[in-house]
């Protein structure tokens, strides 16, 4: 039999964890080993000074919940601070663009980093490894060194047509970032060269030694503090010291029969549970994959799902998320009325400024049943390179609301919404489906559609995964190119503005295993460079 399944968008990472497994270790090793990979060669995706949301089902422990371990603003933040700053705000509703760019770039835009802490607690908790041995092939990707992929160049060198910071001026922004990535002619490292960081592999070596006690209140700390007070940071000692994950159950709901389990708030998995619950009251097989009024209903879930996160999401410390509506049938049910007459919704928005996608996800699955499904991310990278740690920093405060005295404002200790929604679905009391994806705001969407090609489409999970996407995160319908035109004309004569992409395969990067009688099968996104991988 075999020992475990493992997908994710880098190669390398899900080599490591497949080989974990192979060596005795369960899902969580893999994973969190993966991530660890995922940290060195795809560094502006996900790093130790980021954050995300863990998905865990462990049956013979009996557990299932989460650890979240989103960025907390640090305590130095006033709900007013940038309100004076504001140009715009991204078209999907999922950051602000200000003056000065100060919350996008640079040591302000970062917020206290999550993901190391979570990355050890997994495996304290839930994994069978030693720490120093799970550290260990990230460690020797950092300083062997690794090959720069066709993803990881677009991401660095795309430019934006929207005002955003391009990636490699982020990149060259610190003297650190600069000697990383860029050779002595100041050229970015090219799609199959090799970047070694030696700085990374030490303060990974250390962190092996440590643990994730050294980066949150020893010597590591004290070093990132001291470079945040010297450049006009937010982030504190305090701040980092002061840090803890959270352990939370499932959001739960069920669709067409099956139990769907997913994160809660400041995630995304909400807006996954409402529009389910909004499509169940319509059969999307008969309409036909892709067709006009099949994007029309599904564009329709997608944006009542987006106003109620833009208006009454946020994190449950700060807001009162209405669970008990938002989640209900009976709402769903008349959310979908509108649809079936007709209605077409409208998303607010300030001015409009597109968003990023920085991030990446892993899920795995062991001979055992237990399965992870994990999100993480740096948001956008700040640029910010601390001068001999080698890792970059997250550039989570983007996306607050600059605005007082709403869901998504500023506040000391808050998280920021996030759309991570690392899901499971349940056949009766086994996992069928295990899934989750990159992609800024559209990972709902792009997680939702996954889920829909296999459950109503009956599609397996490779073809659920390849099939042409669209999101709807605004009045304006986002279609990648393989939608057909004749179909986006339809659309755009009952009145819905469209967007084509230039990009096949767009709209999140979904990763996902399906279970069916204990055949395992795995899909990678092609839209990026990963893989799945059987051991």
């Amino acid at each position: 039999m075999a020992r475990g399944i493992i997908t994710a968008p880098q190669p390398e990472a899900v080599e490591a964890g497949a080989v974990v497994m192979m060596n005795g270790g369960n899902a969580v090793d893999a994973a969190i080993t993966c991530a660890l990979v995922q940290n060195v060669v795809d560094p502006q995706m996900c790093g130790i000074a980021g954050f995300g949301t863990m998905h865990l089902y462990l049956p013979k422990k009996n557990f299932h919940g989460f650890i979240d371990f989103h960025t907390r603003a640090p305590a130095s933040v006033k709900e007013d601070m940038w309100e004076d700053l504001i140009v715009g705000e991204s078209r999907d509703g999922f950051g602000f663009f200000l003056k000065g760019r100060v919350n996008e770039v640079g040591y302000q835009s970062v917020m206290v980093p999550g993901s190391l802490k979570a990355y050890y607690e997994a495996v304290a908790e839930h994994g069978t490894m030693d720490w120093k041995d799970i550290c260990a092939p990230a460690i020797k990707h950092a300083e062997d060194g690794f090959v720069v992929r066709p993803h990881v160049y677009d991401f660095w060198v795309k430019k934006h047509d929207n005002g955003r910071i391009p990636s490699i001026d982020k990149m060259k922004s610190t003297p650190a970032g600069r000697r990383i990535y860029f050779d002595e002619n100041g050229d970015i490292a090219k799609v199959g060269s090799v970047v070694k960081n030696p700085d990374m592999a030490r303060t990974l070596r250390r962190i092996a030694d440590g643990g994730a006690d050294i980066f949150y209140s020893g010597e590591i700390a004290e070093e990132i503090a001291a470079d945040m007070a010297q450049h006009g940071g937010l982030l504190t000692y305090k701040d980092l010291k002061n840090y803890k994950t959270s352990r939370v159950e499932p959001l739960w709901s069920d669709y067409r029969g099956y139990r769907v389990s997913t994160n809660q708030p400041p995630g995304g998995g909400i807006m996954v549970l409402e529009m389910l619950n909004i499509l169940e009251n319509f059969d999307l097989a008969a309409m036909g994959h892709n067709s006009p009024e099949y994007i029309r209903v599904v564009s329709e879930a997608m944006k009542y799902a987006t106003i109620d996160k833009d208006t009454r999401v946020g994190d449950p410390l700060f807001v009162d998320v209405p669970f008990d509506e938002l989640l209900d049938k009976s709402y769903a049910s008349k959310l979908a009325a509108a649809i079936k007459a007709g209605e077409i919704s409208h998303v607010e928005r300030l001015k409009e400024v597109p968003e990023s996608q920085d991030t990446t996800h892993v899920c795995t699955l062991d001979a055992d049943g237990n399965a992870v499904t994990m999100t993480h991310s740096l948001g956008m990278p700040s640029g910010v390179v601390t001068d001999g740690l080698g890792f970059m920093y997250n550039g989570c405060m983007s996306v607050f609301d600059p605005r007082p005295g709403r869901a998504g404002s500023l506040a000391p200790g808050k998280g920021r919404f996030t759309a991570m929604s690392p899901t499971i679905v349940f056949k009766g009391d086994e996992p069928h489906i295990v899934i989750g994806a990159p992609g800024g705001t559209f990972i709902t969407m792009g997680v939702l559609q996954g889920l829909l090609n296999s459950l109503d489409f009956g599609m397996s999970i490779s073809d659920a995964i390849a099939a042409p996407r669209f999101s709807t995160n605004s009045d304006t319908v986002d279609v990648c190119n393989r939608i057909p035109r004749f179909v986006t004309d339809e659309l755009e004569k009952i009145g819905y503005p469209v967007a084509r992409s230039y990009l096949s395969y767009h709209f999140a990067g979904v990763h996902g295993i399906r279970i069916d009688d204990g055949v395992w099968t795995g899909a990678a996104d092609p839209g990026r460079d990963g893989m799945a991988l059987t051991v």
